[in-house]
């Protein structure tokens, strides 16, 4: 493999955000898990881990399987994709990855996601409405910024910050089932037992809660880092990121406009988090709540690349 080029490198100030996040994820966790040993002497949560590390597990190992067949893409050879097989190889070689698989989604819907473990395992996937949309140079930074994803292994990032708060997840809902349906005692026993049983199920439903709610707002902080990591990835790769903003400004236009079959977008949302461009109708969430960062966030940060580039002659 070839030598990535050594412009090829971080920026400091968001993997330093990334860090924090990640880091603040950590402590979050760690006073879980504290609190859970407190109140289950008894290793009884073991019960909730253990069904959240099969879960995680199995999103991980079948990642790629699962994004595929949510979306009905099919998997394409070079001779099949012949110029699109030509733009990722080039791009891959540039990014020091090898091939990924390469699948494409007849959807009216403009976008493109990445997917799998590792980068020997790793699919990049276009959908037919991208490829008619985009020009050629578009296409190639939207490309891009998918082998970024799968260079900082973001699937494997992305399960690991969401491990713990599915662990809280499930422990929320099975407090709040067993509230409902079970009492708040429950059981057998004097009164002292169940009132006792009844404060360790209100305790922990809320340190759940509170626990579930962090780690929902700082794993979609630290997606939304990934995805502007990402989109730098693709500015540095191709040598143009104002090609990777005018893809963006088509790609939101087009999810916005209403052109797009309400069949088309709930099939795209099952890989919201993944894809270049939410497939969102209308108004905007609230970027805490989002996995993205806004268009204007990015536009901006592209810009400050492609100025930087200019300053340095390396611009295309």
């Amino acid at each position: 493999m070839t030598t990535r080029p050594q412009w090829y490198r971080p920026d400091r100030q968001l993997a330093f955000r990334m860090a924090l996040t990640m880091f603040t994820l950590v402590l979050v966790y760690l006073a879980f898990v504290f609190v859970l040993g407190s109140i289950f002497k008894n290793l009884g949560f073991v019960f909730f881990f253990f069904i959240a590390l099969i879960i995680a597990g199995a999103q991980f190992y079948f990642a790629d399987k699962i994004a595929l067949w949510s979306m009905n893409a099919r998997i394409v050879t070079p001779e099949e994709a012949p110029e699109l097989s030509e733009m990722v190889s080039r791009l891959a070689q540039a990014a020091n990855l090898p091939m990924p698989r390469l699948a494409i989604v007849d959807t009216t819907v403009p976008n493109a996601f990445a997917t799998g473990r590792n980068e020997r395992n790793a699919v990049v996937c276009v959908t037919t409405g991208i490829m008619r949309q985009l020009t050629d140079p578009e296409l190639e930074a939207v490309l891009a910024h998918e082998l970024t994803h799968i260079v900082n292994r973001d699937v494997l990032v992305m399960s690991i910050a969401a491990f713990f708060s599915m662990v809280a997840g499930l422990l929320t809902r099975s407090m709040l089932y067993g509230m409902m349906w079970g009492g708040m005692g429950g059981g057998y026993g004097d009164r002292r037992n169940r009132d006792d049983n009844g404060g360790t199920q209100i305790l922990l439903f809320l340190v759940s809660a509170l626990v579930a709610a962090i780690s929902f707002v700082l794993v979609r902080l630290l997606s939304r880092y990934r995805e502007l990591a990402a989109d730098r990835g693709s500015a540095l790769i191709t040598g143009a990121p104002q090609n990777l903003a005018s893809a963006l400004m088509k790609i939101s236009g087009t999810m916005q406009s209403g052109r797009i079959p309400d069949r088309d977008l709930r099939q795209a949302e099952a890989v919201n988090a993944l894809a270049i461009i939410p497939a969102v109708k209308g108004e905007e969430v609230q970027e805490i709540f989002s996995t993205h960062p806004s268009l204007q966030h990015r536009l901006e940060q592209l810009q400050r690349i492609q100025e930087q580039m200019e300053s340095a002659g390396r611009l295309r």
